[in-house]
């Protein structure tokens, strides 16, 4: 086992529980389960408080998607946001694009989910009015909340015309720990507390959205709610029932790898680096295709069943040269669970760091950049086109038992590797019994593209696997030495993304963790 530079231990509690990537959204989904609320409450509390305090990660102008256990039955929300009516994707080729924009563009900014997200969450879950569950994150935008050392390092990522969009954090936050105050997220959320979804996105910011979009919205894709309730996508394995959202979201491809490595020959020891090897195959086996299957109306479970042909390709002593046919993400992933043991799965993302690098003028609300999944090829399923969603990287994690009680929920950002992170943790979490944090704080691969960590599948050379600087020291050569392109990072790299995960132990107490990658995220219970 390598060397840990800090002990670590699980939170463990009794009642209730929230982990996220910021303690300060902790504390707000805290305060609502304290004041009576669920753990949907909390979740909204907790998402709300952080899309306040992680522009770069996530925000109003982003997405969303949430899987909830309410006691018997696991749902799934999908809130993420549809294409323009004047999205035109023979215009963007005829400009001589071949891939969406990745930047500065209107055209990549989907009608952002994450307010009917939460809309649809509170009106069909919620215990406590909306009022009450943003009034916490209503109050770091007013009073102000402490920049995060990550929050700082992502403005180094940032061009000039981006730093003069993004004026308002990026001249308030000039080092860990000053106060930054954005008036315009708390006139956005005060007015979602009074009048719903309609106070978003037919007030100030739908307003403002429409005006920089110059006929790429119409008044019809604001008005009309965005949220969908669908079946969730589930898959057997290591003895737990693993459940995702369906496509557009690349979730299937956890479900996918996790029932491929449950059919091999794992190590006993997760630090074995067969271990790892075996993993990375699995995942590459699982999405390499990803491209070219994954939109909109993908049908999930046919997607798992050709996976599972796909053992036998599986050299467990040699790495595969599978070249696809043919960015980092930035995100936050939290998860809650209440008393009576209903659990929230919750993810919600800017895509890339502050996404499209583009502001709502009356907000100052930054605006995803997800209509980046998005294929220009003529004929493709997953081509631009008004009113579709894009296929996205977002991939929110739930386990069940046998007899269909919540298992866990877990989940991460990380672009590309959301899956690949989750598999290691729920290969570590179910299959070897470790306890979350043990899960969390281990090392991790991932696989990764050259350039943007959203293009692991379209690199013509395949993906590198990039390994964490803590994880064994074995791992670098053994990879090496069975085929796999290897390079090093930095011990706890937020590149191996925010993974937090909280379980139902069998006497029915809660064991949680959050990521030490995040700096500041946190796990509490009461």
């Amino acid at each position: 086992m390598p060397a840990i530079a800090a002990p670590f231990t699980s939170t463990r509690a009794t009642g209730a529980m929230v982990a996220s990537a910021d303690q300060l959204a902790t504390q707000a989904g805290m305060s609502i389960l304290a004041q009576g609320g669920n753990a949907v409450d909390a979740a909204i509390a907790t998402n709300a408080a952080i899309a306040v305090t992680g522009p770069h990660m996530c925000g109003m102008g982003g997405d969303l998607y949430a899987l909830i256990h309410d006691g018997t039955q696991v749902h799934a929300l999908n809130s993420t946001g549809r294409a323009g009516s004047g999205s035109d994707a023979a215009r963007l080729r005829s400009e001589g694009h071949t891939e969406m924009p990745f930047r500065h563009d209107i055209r990549i900014v989907t009608v952002p989910g994450c307010v009917d997200g939460w809309c649809a969450l509170h009106e069909r879950f919620g215990r406590l009015p909306l009022a009450q569950l943003l009034a916490p994150a209503i109050r770091l935008a007013e009073d102000g909340f402490p920049a995060s050392p990550l929050l700082i390092g992502a403005f180094a990522l940032l061009d000039d015309q981006a730093r003069e969009s993004l004026h308002e954090v990026v001249e308030q936050a000039r080092r860990p720990g000053d106060r930054v105050r954005r008036p315009g997220a708390a006139r956005a959320l005060r007015a979602i507390a009074e009048n719903g979804r309609d106070g978003l996105y037919l007030g100030e910011f739908g307003e403002g959205l429409r005006r920089i979009g110059g006929g790429l919205y119409s008044e019809a894709d604001l008005a009309t709610p965005g949220a969908t309730w669908v079946a969730p996508l589930s898959q057997d394995a290591f003895g737990r029932r693993l459940h995702t959202i369906p496509p557009n979201s690349q979730g299937y491809l956890l479900l996918g790898s996790a029932a491929l490595a449950d059919r091999l020959p794992l190590p006993a020891d997760p630090d074995d680096p067969q271990w790892a090897h075996l993993l990375v195959e699995a995942a590459k086996a699982a999405g390499y295709d990803r491209p070219v299957v994954l939109h909109e109306n993908a049908d999930g479970p046919a997607l798992l069943a050709t996976i599972a042909q796909r053992l036998g390709s599986i050299d467990p002593t040699a790495a595969s040269r599978r070249v696809p046919p043919t960015f980092d993400g930035d995100t936050t992933y939290l998860c809650t669970v209440d008393h009576d043991r209903m659990g929230v799965s919750l993810i919600q993302s800017n895509a890339s760091n502050f996404g499209s690098w583009l502001v709502e003028p009356n907000t100052q609300i930054n605006l995803h950049n997800r209509g980046l999944g998005f294929s220009l090829q003529h004929g493709h399923p997953g081509e631009l086109a008004p009113g579709r969603r894009p296929p996205h990287t977002l991939s929110p994690a739930l386990a069940t038992n046998p007899d269909g009680s919540l298992a866990a929920v877990f989940g991460t950002m990380g672009g590309d590797g959301q899956p690949q992170i989750l598999l290691q943790v729920a290969t570590r979490l179910f299959h070897h019994g470790l306890s979350p944090a043990a899960a969390l704080h281990a090392g991790r691969w991932i696989l990764k593209g050259p350039v943007t960590g959203f293009d692991t599948w379209t690199a013509p050379a395949g993906p590198q696997v990039l390994i964490e600087g803590h994880a064994p020291a074995e791992w670098r050569a053994a990879l090496t030495e069975r085929g796999h392109t290897v390079v090093v990072s930095p011990p706890y790299d937020s590149a191996f993304g925010h993974a937090h995960a909280i379980v139902v132990e069998p006497d029915g107490m809660l064991s949680g963790a959050a990521d030490p990658r995040t700096r500041i995220g946190s796990v509490a219970g009461l």
